[in-house]
Order: structure tokens, then C-alpha cells, then sequence
């Protein structure tokens, strides 16, 4: 894999991390409501997520999504459920701030456990992620060479660029936060609520190309 090939993936990668999606939505929630440093947990979900997503196209997992309606249907709406479950959870939320370093250590939605598993199951449940990389990675894959180390090398890549744009989310959330009051937390929290509910509406609404 040449590094041309390798750059110009790079390149593609970012502008489809940059948009915001669910998992850069959490870190931007995460960042703002518990700081920067607890964020980092749930971006480690989402990169282990990435790896997990790409490990299973590259075993075929992508194809059978893209194959069989059923199991599309099912990754699909079990997504679009937990999309809307976060959605709601943001909404109905208080705008509560919980950035004191012993504040991982209690009970709730800020966890560090509950970060991670918020947006690694995000990412694994959404079956758009499984059939975009099903289309995405072959183009950058040399069929004449071994593909298991190309695909290694192209998770590395796709997962070091999702952690720094999570990052900079997550620092723009507990950036806002320095001048935004006790309204303005909750407003940030309806809008990534709205947000992750749109999404969950998006999917339920996504259909499986036809081949």
C-alpha cells in the first residue's frame, strides 16, 4: 500500500469524520458535561468501535448486512432505538455539570463505564457504518497483496483521525461551557439531543441499497 493511497484515504476519512455524526455528538455532550478527560473514555469506545466495524468487513459481516434485509433490519432498528434512547435521555436532561475528578467513581450516566459503552454501542449498532466501509475500504485495498495488513493499516489511520476530531469536539463542549450559564448547558444538551433523535429517525428510515 503506497503512501499515496494511504494519504488520499486519510483525506476522505476526515471529511467523513468531521461531519457530525453520533459518536463526535457524545464527545461534544461528554466534553462539555464531564470534561475533557472523562470524554476520553468514550472516545476509546468509539475507537474500539472502528476497529470492530472494520474487523467485520473485512471478514464479510458488511456483505451480509448488505445481502440479507433480515439482519440489516435488526442492526438497523436496534441502532435506530438506542439512537433515540440518548436523544431523549439528552433532552430530558438538567444541563447538570459533573466535571469533579472524583465524579467517576458515582453512580449514573457518568461513569466511565457508561461513557465508553455509550459510544461504542453507537457506533456497532448502526449498519450504515458496516455497509460504508463495505464500499469505502476495497478502493484503497491493492488486490494483489495480502489484505489483512492493509486492512490493519487503514484501522489505524480511519481511528487515529476519528480520535483527534472527537477530541476537538469534546474540547469545543468544555470550551462552551466556560460561558455558557446553567440555560445555556441544557440548551447544548436539547440540541445534541435533537440531534442523535434525527439520526435515529434517519436510520429507522435507511433502507438497504437493492442489489
Amino acid at each position: 500500500m503506497s503512501e499515496v493511497t494511504i494519504l488520499a484515504f486519510a483525506l476522505v476519512a476526515l471529511i467523513g469524520i468531521a461531519t457530525p455524526g453520533p459518536t463526535v455528538l457524545l464527545a461534544l455532550t461528554n466534553g462539555s458535561r464531564y470534561g475533557v478527560k472523562r470524554a476520553t473514555v468514550g472516545m476509546v469506545g468509539a475507537v474500539l468501535s472502528d476497529f470492530v466495524l472494520i474487523g467485520a468487513v473485512a471478514l464479510g459481516l458488511g456483505a451480509l448486512l448488505a445481502a440479507s434485509e433480515f439482519w440489516f433490519s435488526v442492526v438497523k432498528w436496534l441502532g435506530a432505538a438506542y439512537l433515540a434512547f440518548l436523544g431523549v435521555t439528552l433532552l430530558r436532561s438538567q444541563g447538570t455539570l459533573d466535571i469533579s475528578p472524583q465524579a467517576p467513581q458515582g453512580a449514573g450516566g457518568g461513569t466511565p463505564r457508561s461513557i465508553f459503552m455509550k459510544s461504542f454501542l453507537v457506533a456497532v449498532t448502526n449498519p450504515k457504518g458496516y455497509l460504508f466501509f463495505s464500499a469505502f475500504l476495497p478502493q484503497f485495498i491493492e488486490p494483489t497483496l495480502p489484505q489483512p495488513p492493509q486492512y490493519a493499516m487503514l484501522a489505524l489511520v480511519f481511528a487515529s483521525i476519528d480520535f483527534v476530531v472527537m477530541l476537538a469536539y469534546a474540547l469545543l463542549g468544555s470550551q462552551a461551557v466556560r460561558f455558557l450559564k446553567s440555560s445555556g448547558t441544557i440548551w447544548l444538551d436539547r440540541v445534541c439531543g435533537g440531534a442523535l433523535l434525527a439520526l435515529a429517525g434517519s436510520l429507522a428510515f435507511y433502507r438497504r441499497a437493492a442489489n
